[in-house]
């Protein structure tokens, strides 16, 4: 466990929160001119998701931040001009394609790993090869077919050997076509600047978790090695080197590191209101919002419908600054339907009702309807509010 240093700073607990939201991309104007492509290089990654209700978790995470951006106008900041490939990161996610000589560490780490789920077939791998060397970018189903016919997880020769190629660095994910990636040989994709592995891993961790601070704006040893799962053992090499500096926080009881420019300005500006991906980086580490906004979430997707508590897909709400509430959407046709509303109060009402119908509009329906509120006796403020 690593030992800080003697702090550079001590921060209130309102302090830590308003440096994060900051460092998110929730605290100020946003940065228009930079777009989806800012954010994606602010955060450093955008994590990847199936589960589609409102949109997709890769395009809610820019909308949260800058609004009603057209959800093609994500798909082509994220997708053209190699600007952008998907790799294994926090999860699956889309990185800025500067970030590729930094995953050198785990490029290696793979190659160098004993074994496998799947067994790889012999010559599979060098077919995949020569397949999107002669043929260009092509997904699994195009290389010979995504699965056996087995389960899910029974995955065809050519599936396990494209995997592996990605997964070692030889083929890189450019795009998602109707949600199935697109592979493509790095040696294309890729920037022949950035086409490198010449970092050792040292400098590849150290790296991530200078990123990772950044982002974040301030954490604990826990929340900055989770940004990119890189192990604590790592994090603890690099951390006195990687330019974060040690500070306190009122009431989090662990060592923390910021990003010493998030310290050199009090963080100000204008709140978004808006619902929140579970899976964005604000708020998927759940002990760290737990700990900055008091606001214990879980993704209810994987919980049996009779043990759900908020919903489905439930949506925090960010409003102020703070976590006021949750929304489990559904798309009915032209109408936004709030399957469930959970509140933390009367003074959430309006909140809630702006986060639902701005992101109606953007997905263009022009009606909310609302099926369940834990507070019913907030229903007709919030039908009124809606209206």
């Amino acid at each position: 466990m690593t030992t800080a240093p003697r702090p550079a700073a001590e921060l209130s607990a309102d302090e830590a929160r308003r440096i994060a939201l900051r460092a998110q991309g929730f605290l100020g104007a946003p940065d228009r001119r930079a777009g989806v492509r800012g954010v994606l290089r602010s955060l450093g990654q955008v994590q990847l998701d199936t589960i589609s209700v409102l949109a997709r978790s890769h395009e809610l995470i820019p909308y949260a931040r800058l609004g009603a951006v057209g959800r093609p106008t994500v798909e082509k900041a994220y997708w053209s001009e190699a600007h952008a490939f998907e790799y294994w990161s926090h999860a699956a996610c889309v990185l800025p394609v500067e970030e590729w000589p930094h995953f050198a560490f785990r490029r290696r780490a793979y190659r160098d790993r004993p074994h496998w789920g799947h067994e790889l077939s012999p010559g599979a791998y060098d077919k995949v090869i020569a397949q999107l060397r002669d043929q260009g970018p092509l997904t699994a189903t195009e290389l010979g077919g995504a699965k056996n016919k087995g389960e899910w997880w029974d995955w065809s020769d050519s599936k396990i050997a494209v995997e592996r190629a990605l997964m070692y660095g030889e083929v890189v994910v450019t795009e998602r076509r109707g949600w199935k990636r697109v592979y493509d040989l790095a040696e294309r994709a890729i920037p022949r600047a950035l086409l490198h592995d010449d970092l050792d891993d040292t400098e590849c961790v150290r790296r991530l978790v200078r990123q990772a601070g950044e982002a974040l704006g301030v954490g604990t040893r826990a929340d900055i090695a989770d940004y990119h799962r890189i192990k604590a053992e790592q994090f603890d090499a690099v951390v006195e080197a990687s330019g974060l500096v040690p500070v306190t926080v009122a009431g989090w009881g662990k060592p923390a590191w910021a990003d010493p420019a998030a310290l050199a300005t009090e963080p100000r500006g204008r709140h978004r209101t808006t619902l929140l991906s579970p899976f964005d980086s604000l708020v998927w580490e759940r002990p760290r919002t737990e700990r900055i906004f008091g606001f214990t979430h879980r993704l209810e997707a994987y919980v049996p419908k009779q043990k759900r508590i908020h919903g489905y897909f439930a949506m925090p709400v960010l409003a102020g600054g703070r976590l006021v509430g949750r929304v489990d959407p559904a798309r009915e046709g032209s109408t936004l339907v709030a399957k469930q509303v959970s509140l933390d109060g009367p003074k959430a009402v309006p909140a809630v009702a702006k986060a639902l119908r701005e992101a109606a509009e953007w997905v263009g329906c022009d009606a909310v309807t609302v099926e369940r509120v834990n507070h019913p006796e907030l229903v007709p403020a919030l039908l009124k509010a809606l209206a």
